[in-house]
């Protein structure tokens, strides 16, 4: 047990450390980041407010119902963790605060049986599930695990079940779930609880997996890369949403808890006068070319520029967390004024790397697909969503294709359209085709005044139709494909309008102008409730080329 004034060598380094500062540095090594081990009652520790902590008792004792028997009897390994750790199981419960937000945590500990799942673990997992639904607050589980523990054989398996139903019945009532994996976290608790909570973060280095490196090393007779089942590889292939160092985690918790605190009733800003313009006749006349080249100013503010200025306490979540991650979508939890939110947008960068990292704002299937995670949690979690539409269209690449592109697209409609939540899109540059449509299914759809949306984009329209990309401009003009066209064609819902020069002149003010009108926008979503707003979205686009919908555009 290392104490204040021992010396220890760090097992990523092997630096010789003093005790003082490893402790003081959350057991972190200060040389070389590698995060060791903690025991679970010094991560309540670490993770709670002090003065805050109410370890919970719940009646969980693991019992040798197979009377197995390896080097030694199971009971008397179980006797032999509970003296080692001071525990009785290899779970620990409390409730505490993080910055005076409530929640309750389950905190494996690696040292009781190299945190192995049996039945006592399973039952304090759902206990403290159990709790969490009783007091409504938010779960934290907190994984270190070689996996199933073989001495209670079948009934450690059937803990993956009871654990999962336990967070089904969290997701049934809305509350948030979240999983903190670290090293290691691998077999049955890997392939349950650790990776169904709403959000996943891991620790640096942390290792998540259901085989171990031996196993499929031994299987595929082939040497895997050194950081195989890292979070850090992990997080590139979108399967965890975050990866946080210890001095982080406390900051990202408050940030993620804050979300699922009631708003207090209050006004909400309101955008200026004249800000957002609902009638095409008040708009001046643009070229639908000009409006084209405006839309795809470099200098234009992006979705992370608008999070950055009209937003609080963004944290972004990475990953669709079924094998991919795309830059050209980004997505999280984050607040407008006192109002969370789950903001989603197309991302496309401004400096050649970033254009190139975020494939110029053209999203892969994993980058709807996280798109619809989010819409999910925002459902679950009961928060408003807003998106915000700039992209030339979603990636036409082979790969794109074989991973299901179009589904991908489909699966974010079908779910736009039916989310019981007040959703706002704004349109900030360019709308291409189905790809920004997926973004785009919300109860009010606006549109910067130099933003463009459109079927195709110009290019392809002349070169299909045409045969001539040079037709580009009277491709646009016949598309009518700039703002005020679209508001009088009912495509758009209003038009925000821009600081002289274009949202690329004063970011500030343009980002202050979008977020006055979501302000006023969601305030007056907040009168609908669930059908209704479900209902409203439907009524938006069931119009759109009916007979009575033909009729008004032809008397207008």
């Amino acid at each position: 047990m290392t104490t204040d004034d021992t010396w220890v060598m760090c097992s990523g380094c092997r630096a010789m450390l003093y005790g003082k500062r490893f402790a003081r540095n959350l057991k972190v090594c200060p040389d070389c980041g590698h995060h060791h081990r903690l025991t679970a009652a010094e991560r309540v520790e670490q993770l709670f407010d002090p003065g805050s902590i109410e370890v919970l008792e719940f009646p969980a004792r693991s019992e040798d119902v197979l009377e197995f028997f390896d080097t030694k009897p199971y009971p008397q390994r179980l006797e032999q963790a509970r003296r080692a750790t001071g525990l009785g199981e290899g779970v620990l419960v409390a409730a505490g605060t993080i910055d005076g937000l409530p929640l309750i945590a389950a905190v494996m500990d690696f040292g009781f049986l190299g945190g192995t799942i049996g039945a006592a673990v399973g039952e304090l997992i759902t206990s403290a599930a159990e709790e969490a639904l009783g007091r409504r607050v938010p779960l934290l589980i907190s994984t270190a695990s070689g996996g199933a523990r073989m001495q209670e054989g079948p009934i450690s398996l059937m803990q993956m079940v009871k654990t999962s139903q336990a967070l089904t019945r969290l997701d049934e009532a809305g509350i948030l779930t979240i999983a903190l994996i670290t090293d290691p976290t691998f077999g049955g608790v890997a392939a349950s609880f650790a990776t169904q909570c709403d959000v996943i973060i891991a620790e640096p280095g942390a290792r998540l997996g259901f085989a171990g490196r031996r196993v499929i090393e031994q299987t595929i007779r082939s040497e895997l890369p050194d950081d195989f089942q890292t979070a850090e590889f992990l997080r590139e292939r979108g399967l965890i949403n975050m990866i946080k160092p210890r001095s982080a985690l406390r900051s990202a918790l408050r940030k993620l808890l804050a979300v699922t605190v009631p708003r207090a009733a209050g006004r909400s800003p309101a955008p200026g006068p004249d800000v957002l313009v609902r009638d095409p006749d008040l708009l001046s006349e643009i070229d639908p070319w000009q409006a084209v080249q405006q839309a795809r100013n470099i200098d234009r503010p992006t979705t992370l520029d608008y999070i950055e200025r009209a937003f609080s306490d963004f944290e972004e979540l990475h990953g669709d967390r079924i094998g991919g991650e795309c830059q050209a979508i980004v997505g999280g939890v984050a607040r407008l004024g006192d109002r969370p939110v789950v903001v989603i947008g197309h991302q496309r960068g401004r400096t050649a790397a970033e254009l190139t990292a975020r494939n110029f704002g053209m999203p892969t299937p994993a980058g709807y697909r996280k798109a619809a995670r989010l819409m999910v949690l925002a459902a679950k979690l009961r928060l408003p969503l807003v998106t915000f539409v700039d992209t030339p269209g979603a990636y036409p690449g082979m790969e794109a294709e074989e991973r299901g592109q179009a589904m991908a697209i489909a699966q974010c409609i079908r779910l736009m359209t039916g989310l019981p939540i007040p959703m706002v899109t704004v349109i900030i540059g360019e709308g291409g085709s189905g790809g920004a449509l997926a973004l785009a299914v919300a109860n009010e759809v606006l549109i910067s005044e130099h933003g463009v949306y459109s079927v195709i984009s110009p290019e392809g329209c002349a070169s299909i139709l045409w045969k001539d990309a040079s037709m580009a401009p009277t491709a646009a003009r016949a598309l009518k494909m700039d703002a005020r066209n679209l508001l009088r064609l009912k495509v758009v819902d209003g038009v925000i309008r821009e600081p002289a020069g274009g949202s690329q002149a004063d970011h500030i003010e343009a980002a202050g102008r979008v977020a006055g009108v979501l302000h006023a926008t969601l305030a007056r979503l907040d009168k609908l409730g669930k059908k209704e707003l479900i209902e409203a979205r439907r009524d938006r686009f069931r119009p759109f080329g009916s007979a009575l919908d033909q009729e008004l555009r032809v008397t207008q």
